[in-house]
């Protein structure tokens, strides 16, 4: 299933549920609708917003490799976003009443190293089975955590094993740890 060295290999591609467009829809035209510049342009939005609702559905891409999650959306301005799987710490559901209302949710990735102010480090909304996808992206997390946990250890300068001194430290804070208990 992993390769070890080489290229990473898809496992899984999500697909994302075609009822999304509405729910953007209703949104934009929530957000527009909030603001009285905002009610000028909802006729243009409800001119040009299919097309291009259209394309933004058409460009959703996640997908599941051996080492990382890629995301790609936009039409006008994209974002791509590669998170590699030993850094994911919690994929979590986000289900408010609009998102259920539409059969939809929310799928919020958290990151090692992430900021406070910046608690979600990615967002897939409308991803079909996002339960099952979760379930997918954890165990393939769990793998590589644990390939990368059982792999020897190397000094990156000489590429010999730091196993031996490894332990020499392990024996030495244990005889350190027993002579306190006296």
């Amino acid at each position: 299933m992993t390769s070890r060295q080489g290229k990473a290999t898809r496992i899984y591609e999500a697909q994302f549920e075609p009822r999304i467009k509405t729910y953007i829809n209703i949104c934009v035209i929530a957000g527009l609708a909030a603001t009285v510049f905002g009610i000028i342009l909802i006729p243009v939005w409800l001119i040009a917003g299919r097309a291009y609702l259209n394309k933004y559905f058409e460009g959703l891409h996640c997908e599941l490799t051996t080492r990382a999650l890629h995301f790609k959306k936009g039409v006008l301005f994209t974002t791509e976003r590669t998170i590699p799987l030993d850094k994911i710490q919690d994929l979590a559901f986000k289900e408010g009443p609009v998102l259920r209302y539409f059969g939809l949710s929310s799928l919020q990735i958290e990151t090692a190293g992430q900021s406070a102010a910046n608690a979600v480090d990615m967002k897939l909304t409308g991803i079909i089975d996002s339960e099952g996808f979760r379930k997918k992206v954890m165990d393939q997390r769990d793998e590589v955590t644990f390939h990368h946990a059982s792999a020897p250890v190397e000094d990156s300068k000489t590429g010999h094993s730091l196993e031996p001194l490894l332990s020499e430290i392990s024996e030495t804070l244990k005889r350190i740890e027993s002579n306190q208990r006296l």
